[in-house]
């Protein structure tokens, strides 16, 4: 039965209800016999109707049941691989028939798939189906899961759709899906070369308008929206990407008109306005992947405005925390905002559903059964032991182990140096000296360290220092650049023994204090002036881990890849159906980002001592150290100084650490990965040849580099897709950086950062000079100033807010090494990922093993936290372990 076409809502209601009586004897009478000649193909095809917070639209579903009575139908065509006679390249076309009985089956309440049998008669030498065109005459979208039929030999064809359709007016080109039966380019049966082609068309655009809901566009653009300069100049940010000074990846397009006050910005949206990206790249309709986008939603618009108020209240507008205990009240006695939290959103915000309730039920611990209690569940850090993190071997264990594990840097010279100019950030030669260090050595001279390896560094000072005096001359904060000297001791732990915070000349009163050294205190008693210091160093890490460890180095970088993987790699190539798990809900998570954590005004910008120099910072971190070829665990490690090569060593690295939790169960992780890689590409490329002679691979990756990361494509560094080698070095990468990457410094966040004196992200005061007023102040109340000096209450809860949000796990959430059934029709490439998900179980059992071994100092520490961040699987929530396939959160 052909579709009448067109949109319901064009058709008046005399013409609609005038032709219900015949479109119901048309849905309703016997299909004939197949006609002499022809055979029948006959499958099912599942989908799932459009909702509202997993409850069906009834209104929607009303209207289309309507539309598809009077004739407006959902409308298939298979197209074959064999080529239509006389029509080179296009393959054979059925006849279109309709989905029946639409508006027969029971949607139910919630949300769930909804299977419907279908059925073609085609020509005997039609051939095999390979792809199919879909057209939605109803006027709502609907979410399409899969087809699959079934053949007369008996064989089974599944089409993987997992994509929203919509009106057929929507789109200026049909609709395509092809089976699960990959191929590369050159291996494309000829009656699809045509639709390969078109579709990769479609998906790119012409680079032009401002892109709609339904777009399935996939385009380029800068980072210049993160600023809101019509509606302050305060609100104003600088465009990133583009220009020498402040490079950066690529963001999608999407079409925004430019700002009136800034012509170089695109204009702003409403909070509650989705920020385009192609319909697909949206959480699904699973509530727990909405909640995402959803709850920080609330909490930039909900709960602080109901934080502030509560404070406010009860402080007198006083912000500062009084003692840890008060601190710890957060989890145990929490926050009631009764009175403080609307019981229903301003009319104007009804299109934004999650009620201030639900967040808090959903988002916290509410067992005490008061809707309003806002009460927080303990991190980890302090679960064991109340007062272990402020130990200086927790706080050494946590560089190998903690959030942040990514930063810490064999010391192969002394004393450290600056690569900034002098005249304007003070002395290139570090403060630390030989005689500071050595009494802390173990009997070893500071050259004997050095030789053995002996000594690391965590080194902020000159990303720090560059923006300091802008920084510092911010409303309640005061920070340093700092640098870190650890010492790896006998029995395999790390010891800080320096810690050198250092200041900008024009923020300096005189030369001596540019930068101050510190030094924990031999005897054993507490030196309140080094603890601050740690303080100090913990807040810079705080900003270097969100900003560039997590953000910019898995988010940023991975997005142009989910670009250019769209745009260059049909759905057919098999390179397309292996990396888009590892790209799920990216774009989602990103443009929720820019809207409420990095933007201007941001919960970024509002809880983080860089404030609003924040996105900035990451711009020079990517220009000055980001590089393709040291982002994969070994090339990390390896530039990092923290392994060499070593033949004799396992996977051909030595650890200077043996120890390095992060390490150790990351490259177990890493060739794991590296492996099912490899054998997935030998399937498809029988040689180096057969890599260089793939169009759509070459073109992928030249986009990726002169387009995606144009701002680094002159580099020399970045590796050539010219052999199956490169293509296993650059597959295995990208895997790392979405999924393993991502999960170790992500799902820690609310283990270590949700007790905030153990990971602050602002100091609002400078540590005092011994004899001064405010070194007294220390002396007489040390928890006290040192509470002053970090997150006042009001930060601190949006802090733990945000990261309790970021560091669960969804109930849909997909795991390294799991796909869906089906995805590919190719015995081999399911087998690969079967032996990944193997050896993953495998390193789940060596990392137990670690973790239970006394032996190993830096599996648990002071804390008792066990290191778990690369823990392959994970249940759904706060659990401090699991590695998803994408950075989903």
């Amino acid at each position: 039965m052909q579709g009448f076409g067109g949109s319901l809502l064009t058709n008046g209601a005399g013409n609609l209800f005038g032709q219900l009586g015949g479109a119901v004897s048309n849905v309703l009478a016997p299909s004939s016999s197949a006609p002499g000649g022809s055979i029948q193909i006959k499958g099912s095809i599942i989908v799932q109707k459009t909702n509202l917070l997993d409850v069906v639209n009834a209104g929607a579903s009303l209207v289309d049941n309507t539309a598809d009575l009077v004739g407006q139908k959902v409308n298939l065509q298979l197209v074959s691989i064999e080529t239509d006679p006389g029509m080179t390249n296009t393959g054979k076309r059925s006849q279109e028939i309709a989905v029946e009985n639409w508006f027969l089956a029971f949607d139910g309440i919630t949300v769930g798939d909804i299977t419907y049998a279908i059925s073609f008669t085609v020509d005997k030498d039609f051939g095999v189906p390979g792809a199919f065109i879909i057209r939605n005459n109803h006027v709502n979208e609907f979410y399409l899961k899969s087809v699959s039929l079934a053949l007369p030999d008996q064989s089974t064809i599944n089409f993987i759709c997992d994509s929203w359709v919509y009106n057929v007016s929507k789109y200026t080109s049909d609709r395509i899906f092809f089976s699960n039966r990959h191929c590369l380019p050159v291996d494309t049966p000829q009656g699809l070369l045509t639709l390969r082609q078109q579709e990769l068309i479609n998906l790119r655009g012409d680079g032009t308008g401002e892109r709609q809901e339904w777009d399935r566009i996939y385009d380029y653009a800068t980072y210049n929206d993160l600023g809101f300069p019509d509606f302050s100049k305060a609100l104003s940010r600088p465009s990133l990407g583009g220009s020498n000074e402040l490079p950066y990846p690529r963001r999608c397009r999407t079409g925004r008109k430019p700002s009136a006050a800034d012509p170089n910005s695109e204009s702003l949206t409403f909070i509650l306005e989705n920020i385009y990206i192609p319909r697909d790249e949206r959480f699904s309709v699973v509530k727990n992947s909405d909640f995402v986008g959803d709850g920080l939603k609330a909490i930039v618009h909900t709960l602080i405005p109901a934080l502030e108020s509560f404070f406010q209240y009860m402080s007198n507008n006083h912000d500062q925390f009084e003692s840890l205990k008060e601190v710890k009240n957060l989890y145990d006695q929490g926050i009631n905002l009764t009175g403080f939290l609307p019981i229903s959103l301003p009319k104007a915000e009804q299109p934004f559903l999650l009620s201030p309730f639900e967040l808090i039920n959903q988002l916290t611990d509410t067992t005490g059964g008061d809707p309003s209690l806002l009460r927080y569940p303990v991190p980890q850090v302090i679960a064991n032991d109340e007062l272990a993190w402020i130990s200086d071997k927790e706080f050494a264990r946590q560089v190998l182990a903690g959030l942040n594990p990514l930063t810490v840097q064999s010391l192969k010279v002394f004393p450290p140096t600056s690569a900034l100019d002098p005249a304007t950030y003070g002395p290139q030669r570090s403060a630390i000296t030989a005689s500071q260090l050595e009494p802390q050595l173990e009997g070893l001279n500071l050259q004997q360290a050095l030789d053995q390896d002996k000594l690391f560094i965590v080194d902020y000072r000159d990303l720090y220092l560059l923006y300091l005096t802008k920084i510092n001359a911010q409303s309640g904060a005061k920070a340093y650049a700092s640098r870190t000297i650890f010492f790896l001791t006998a029995e395999g732990i790390l010891r800080p023994v320096a810690i050198e915070l250092t200041l900008p000349p024009s923020d300096s009163t005189a030369a001596s204090s540019l930068s101050r050294v510190f030094t924990p205190p031999l005897s054993g008693s507490k030196d309140w002036l080094w603890e601050l210091a740690k303080v100090h160093v913990a807040t810079n890490d705080s900003g270097y881990h969100q900003l560039i460890s997590h953000w910019l180095t898995t988010h940023a970088v991975i997005e142009p890849f989910v670009i250019a993987t769209h745009r260059q790699l049909s759905a057919l190539h098999p390179l397309n159906v292996f990396l888009l798990p590892h790209f799920k809900n990216t774009m989602a998570i990103n443009s929720s980002a820019r809207k409420l954590l990095i933007n201007a005004g941001g919960i970024i910008e509002n809880t983080f001592v860089t404030g609003g120099y924040s996105m900035e910072i990451t711009s020079v971190a990517y220009r000055e150290s980001w590089r393709f070829d040291q982002q994969g665990l070994p090339g990390d490690l390896i530039s990092r100084g923290i392994a060499v090569v070593d033949s004799t060593a396992k996977y051909g690295l030595r650890l200077l650490i043996a120890d390095y939790p992060f390490a150790v169960d990351g490259l177990d992780i890493w060739d794991a990965t590296e492996k099912c890689v490899r054998d997935y590409v030998n399937i498809y490329y029988r040689d180096d040849a057969a890599v260089l002679a793939d169009p759509e691979l070459q073109l992928w990756w030249s986009e990726v580099i002169n387009v995606g990361h144009a701002d680094k494509k002159a580099e020399q560094w970045w590796p050539q897709a010219s052999t199956k080698s490169d293509l296993v070095s650059i597959l295995t990468t990208i895997i790392w950086i979405a999924s393993a990457h991502h999960a170790a410094v992500n799902f820690g966040q609310y283990a270590y950062g949700g007790y905030m004196p153990n990971h602050p992200t602002i100091t609002r005061r400078l540590i005092p000079e011994e004899g001064s007023k405010e070194h007294d102040e220390l002396l007489r109340d040390p928890e006290k100033f040192l509470l002053s000096t970090v997150n006042g209450r009001l930060q601190a809860t949006i802090v733990l807010s945000t990261i309790e949000l970021l560091s669960k796990h969804a109930t849909e959430e997909e795991y390294l090494g799991h796909r869906i059934s089906n995805w590919t029709d190719n015995k081999a490439a399911v087998a690969a990922i079967g032996a990944l998900s193997e050896r993953l179980s495998h390193i789940e059992q060596l990392i137990s093993g670690r973790n239970s071994d006394a032996n190993l100092k830096n599996r648990s520490g002071p804390a008792g936290v066990p290191y778990t961040l690369l823990f392959p699987s994970s249940k759904p929530g706060l659990t401090g372990a699991g590695i998803p396939n994408s950075i989903s959160i």
